[in-house]
C-alpha cells in the first residue's frame, strides 16, 4: 500500500463501441490513434455511421479531426451534423464496408 501522496498512472481508458465517440474528455495529441482505432473497431462491429462528437470551441479539434478523416482509408465520406446530431460541434462518418471474407 502506497501513501496518498503517490500518483498512479491511469491504465487503459475503455470507451463503448456504439457509433457514437465523444472527445471531449480527451486531448487533442491523444485523438491521432484514437479516432482510427474507434473506426476501426466500428467497421469490424458492423458498424458503419459514425458521430465524432468534438465541440465547437476554436474549430481546431474538428479540423484535426477531419485531417484524420481525410487520410483514412475506411471513410467513404462524412459531414457536419446538422439539427439534432450537434450541428457543427460533431461530425458524422460513413464507413466503407468491409470486404467480404474469403472462404
Amino acid at each position: 500500500m502506497g501513501s496518498e501522496d503517490e500518483q498512479q498512472a491511469p491504465g487503459p481508458v475503455e470507451i463503448p463501441i456504439d457509433g457514437t465517440l465523444d472527445l471531449h474528455t480527451f486531448s487533442p495529441r491523444e485523438i491521432g490513434a484514437l479516432v482510427p482505432d474507434y473506426l476501426e473497431e466500428c467497421r469490424r462491429r458492423g458498424i458503419l455511421s459514425v458521430r465524432i462528437v468534438h465541440g465547437k470551441g476554436t474549430g481546431a479539434l474538428r479540423r484535426s479531426v477531419h485531417a484524420i478523416l481525410d487520410r483514412s482509408p475506411l471513410v467513404a465520406g462524412y459531414r457536419l451534423g446538422g439539427t439534432g446530431a450537434g450541428g457543427w460541434g460533431a461530425t458524422l462518418v460513413e464507413l466503407k464496408p468491409p470486404p467480404p471474407e474469403r472462404r
